[in-house]
């Protein structure tokens, strides 16, 4: 071994083996190594993963059906999941029962402990038979108690159990988000790919659209669309209703990103060598232009799905979204609009935090994916 030689331990690679992956590394996998170190990102990102994951499966992860209910439970407040009895460390988490009694001058009931009832909370356990999707039949719960009442976030008026029309609410709360952006992705991409690409008069009264769309507000005008769906609806029909409504006001943002990338593009050798070779303005459209800023076009309609959630979420909030029988976290935040209700149950505030989470969690996955697209980052 020569004097320049380099001793170095078994394992370690060279100094330059890291750039000379990145060299040959495809965008796709740039963009993911940046984004793995953004870790904020990455955490928002695993608990978006658990929160899609129950509502999936939300009728085998809630404890109940979301229509169970129990008057002699009414506004019964939060279970806490216990570890010790008397010092001890238990083996199994349970909770301790809770009996009611009726002011007979208020008529207010109030609840108190009784750790003469534990009930311990077991996996798999059998409950409220359900449907999974409406298809496939059963009636094993993730997790429950075998005797007794599991109320994890208290019950509500009717003694429903919070945390199981929580689950299923963020079944239409989240989906919202996904499915409108799909129509606003579609919406925004066609005007605004149309916008940058042609120019001149078109581009002119597209704008000016765009300018006029987002000078109005957007809770009023979400209102006035909303007041101009049928009540004679069904809740699937509402639900599509105001899917389309957040849409047709949410593909401003996209169309104005796309147009400023296609303005900068359209001069570009590899878009005129198309044209010269013939090929339609489609494809150069579809096929060349916007799978070269694809992962700005995912940054930016992941940072629009809190818009599309908050929209659902203040509609129902307001009663002009869906309305009972549907379970929504705005439906389900309604019944914290009476301030002596607010002060008696503010567990019934819990469907809020979850919005605030979930609406974190997509601001911070698309500032992620926003650096990790920026082309002069570095790894």
């Amino acid at each position: 071994m020569t004097v320049t030689e380099e001793v170095r331990p078994a394992g370690v690679e060279r100094p330059d083996a890291a750039e000379d992956a990145v060299a040959v590394a495809t965008p796709g996998q740039l963009m993911r190594w940046k984004f793995m170190r953004h870790r904020v990102a990455v955490l928002c990102l695993g608990i978006l993963v658990i929160f899609y994951s129950c509502v999936l499966f939300a009728e085998f992860v809630a404890p109940y059906s979301p229509t169970h209910h129990d008057t002699d439970y009414m506004y019964m407040p939060p279970q806490p999941i216990r570890f010790v009895e008397n010092g001890r460390f238990q083996a199994r988490p349970f909770v301790y029962g809770m009996v009611g009694k009726l002011d007979p001058k208020t008529f207010k009931t109030t609840y108190t402990v009784d750790q003469t009832q534990k009930y311990p909370i077991h996996l798999l356990v059998k409950g409220d038979p359900y449907k999974m999707w409406g298809l496939i039949p059963g009636d094993v719960h993730l997790f429950g108690v075998e005797k007794g009442t599991l109320f994890l976030f208290g019950t509500d008026k009717q003694g429903r159990d919070v945390l199981s029309r929580i689950i299923h609410g963020g079944r239409i709360s989240l989906s919202v988000g996904l499915l409108g952006i799909a129509i606003s992705f579609i919406i925004g991409i066609m005007i605004g790919g149309i916008s940058g690409y042609f120019g001149g008069t078109v581009d002119l009264i597209i704008q000016r659209v765009i300018e006029f769309i987002r000078s109005v507000p957007t809770l009023p005008l979400w209102m006035a669309f909303s007041v101009a769906l049928p009540r004679t609806w069904s809740v699937v029909q509402i639900y599509f209703g105001i899917v389309v409504i957040l849409s047709l006001v949410g593909w401003t943002g996209l169309a104005r990103v796309v147009r400023g990338k296609f303005m900068s593009l359209r001069e570009e050798e590899y878009v005129m060598a198309a044209q010269l070779n013939g090929a339609s303005e489609a494809r150069i459209i579809f096929r060349h232009m916007l799978p070269s800023f694809a992962s700005h076009i995912i940054a930016s309609l992941t940072l629009s799905v809190p818009g599309m959630i908050l929209g659902e979420t203040s509609l129902s909030f307001i009663g002009l979204g869906l309305q009972e029988p549907a379970i929504s976290w705005g439906v389900l935040l309604k019944d914290a609009q009476r301030i002596m209700v607010l002060a008696n149950s503010p567990w019934l505030l819990i469907p809020g935090v979850f919005v605030i989470i979930a609406i974190l969690c997509f601001n911070f996955v698309g500032d992620g994916l926003r650096d990790a697209a920026d082309p002069y980052a570095h790894i």
